[in-house]
């Protein structure tokens, strides 16, 4: 395809109407191509930002800021090919395994975001939520509609699966989410619980193992391992506030004996 006919079919791509039906006449024009170019960047600019949006991924800390020390257990390999967004290519699923306060969700909030930018769609939403959300529909075809919420978007980030228990039909209704993600879009969840604990969370659902198996199909599982970071950032500001008190308590003190 020659540099023309390639600029003509960005133009038919963008739907620039007037500029199609004169393109004998003006494509050889040098303002064509920036033109062109102006369209492509403001569209993706709109669509960025209403992807953004609709994204409810909220605010995080940047992956530059995430401490690769404090983890006695993290494949960084793992968490950097992931941000590479190659298991997108493969409609793969990740999920982040680890206690509390150790960077599940800021990894998995970072990956997220380098899907919008790199062109997805991306919902963010918790375990309870969603099953929450769809244990309201009172009927097979209110289900449907709300199920598709969770099934179209290019990548669906699932957090704080396992931090509650949940009856026996919130099972069916994430296996019927994972399900129908499967093999055709991502799926990026954070847990406290290894898979072997699930029945634990989805005490009385029969399709634990089915969920789990569609899970894994085709999974990068990363496993963290390590105290609490928010424990540490806690017990440190705690500390300086301490220091700072003793401080003002020792200025005070010496202004009292002049």
């Amino acid at each position: 395809m020659s540099a023309r006919e390639e600029l003509h079919a960005r133009v038919r791509r963008l739907g620039l109407r007037g500029l199609h039906s004169q393109w004998e006449r003006v494509a050889e024009e040098s303002w064509v191509v920036e033109l062109v170019e102006i369209e492509e960047e403001e569209r993706a600019r709109r669509s960025l930002e209403r992807r953004i949006r609709r994204s409810r991924l909220g605010r995080f800390k940047p992956i530059c800021d995430f401490d690769w020390n404090w983890p006695k257990k993290i494949d960084r390999e793992l968490v950097e090919e992931c941000l590479s967004l190659s298991f997108l290519s493969e409609a793969g699923n990740v999920v982040l395994i680890g206690p509390n306060g150790v960077g599940k969700t800021m990894i998995a909030a970072n990956i997220a975001h380098q899907a919008l930018l790199g062109g997805y769609t991306v919902l963010r939403i918790t375990a309870s939520e969603m099953l929450n959300d769809l244990s309201m529909q009172e009927t097979s075809s209110a289900l449907n509609r709300r199920l598709r919420r969770y099934t179209t978007p290019g990548l669906l980030l699932v957090d704080e699966v396992g931090y509650l228990s949940y009856d026996d039909r919130a099972g069916d209704l994430f296996f019927q989410v994972v399900s129908r993600r499967d093999q055709q879009k991502s799926t990026l969840l954070t847990t406290n619980r290894v898979f072997g604990e699930w029945n634990q969370v989805f005490p009385r659902s029969s399709c634990v193992t089915a969920l789990v198996d569609r899970l894994l199909h085709r999974a990068e599982i990363l496993l963290i391992e390590g105290e609490s970071y928010r424990a540490k950032e806690a017990k440190e500001r705690t500390e300086e506030k301490a220091k700072q008190r003793a401080k003002k308590r020792r200025k005070s003190s010496g202004a009292g004996e002049l």
